[in-house]
């Protein structure tokens, strides 16, 4: 009978070597397989991208687009430029001429007077003295009495109804007919309004020279010029309205010395003013011609006013 002694204990030193083994070999795989993806991630032949050729072929492409695209885009936007520059031109003109002709209305009676060559291409000015308001003056016993006396040199008179307002520079006139002997650019139908009592307007003696048939008066305080001066193509071409300066006998045709000026409308090309004294009855009329040039276009306006010339 033959006995085999196996040795447990180097069986099982082989059987742990071979575990051993087995988990280096799964070890290394791992490491493998992630140092290869680590080299695909690296290699330069694996990575997607664009060259500079078909760079610039994005380029001119989107360039060939984006012509073709302001091309179509040109025609709209410069229409909505010159669309909003008339407006505007419109708007400035027609301001202007609403001004003029709201400031018109309110003129003394045979006050208006124009000078300068006016034939649209030329200087022109158109003056007047707007009121501000009035009233009628008591001219037979009754009231208080107090008439206004023509045959002396008076210094107060009543008025009937409301008495208009005072403010210091204010002066009166008395049936302005803009001829010699009546004409308030002279001064010898006008008068300074002192004050106001109650109903009794008081003033430096004055004989006026003529009575009005209604027995009207008007208070006046300074002149009102428009003045255009107009430029070939706009460019240069001003209105402006003078203000706050004294009245004078002769019109002026410069900014008198304490007056002041503010500008209307700029790019002037053309300006007109004409005045008929006489259309209907005692009613003038002023027309208005007012153009204005940008860029090559030019807008233009037409106004007129009525002017009451009943004093």
């Amino acid at each position: 009978m033959t006995y085999r002694i196996v040795d447990r204990g180097s069986r099982a030193e082989e059987r742990g070597s071979g575990r051993v083994d087995r988990g280096s070999q799964l070890k290394g795989r791992g490491v493998g397989q992630r140092a290869g993806a680590l080299s695909s991630a690296f290699n330069p032949q694996s990575c997607n991208g664009f060259t500079l050729i078909e760079m610039i072929m994005v380029i001119v492409i989107t360039g060939i687009i984006g012509g073709m695209v302001a091309m179509f885009l040109k025609a709209p936007i410069d229409q909505y430029m010159d669309v909003s520059r008339r407006a505007e031109m419109t708007d400035i003109a027609d301001t202007a001429l609403r001004r003029v002709n709201r400031d018109l209305r309110l003129a003394l009676p045979n006050s208006v007077r124009v000078s300068g060559t006016c034939n649209g291409t030329s200087t022109c000015f158109i003056e007047f003295l707007p009121t501000k308001g009035g009233g009628r003056y008591r001219a037979d016993t009754g009231g208080t009495g107090d008439i206004l006396d023509f045959g002396i040199a008076d210094t107060s008179f009543e008025v009937l109804g409301p008495a208009p307002a005072r403010v210091a520079g204010d002066q009166i006139v008395v049936y302005n007919l803009g001829i010699t002997g009546a004409d308030a650019y002279v001064g010898n139908n006008r008068n300074a309004y002192g004050g106001l009592t109650v109903s009794i307007v008081t003033m430096p003696a004055k004989q006026f020279p003529f009575d009005s048939p209604g027995h009207r008066f008007h208070v006046v305080s300074t002149p009102v010029t428009y003045a255009c001066s107009p430029a070939a193509g706009g460019t240069g071409g001003l209105l402006a309205r003078w203000q706050g300066y004294a009245i004078q006998a002769a019109q002026p045709v410069a900014l008198p010395a304490g007056g002041s000026s503010v500008l209307l409308a700029s790019n002037v090309s053309n300006c007109r003013y004409d005045y008929n004294p006489l259309v209907v009855g005692r009613s003038g009329l002023v027309t208005m011609r007012l153009g204005i040039t940008e860029q090559g276009e030019t807008i233009t306006l037409y106004d007129a006013a009525h002017v009451s010339n009943q004093p």
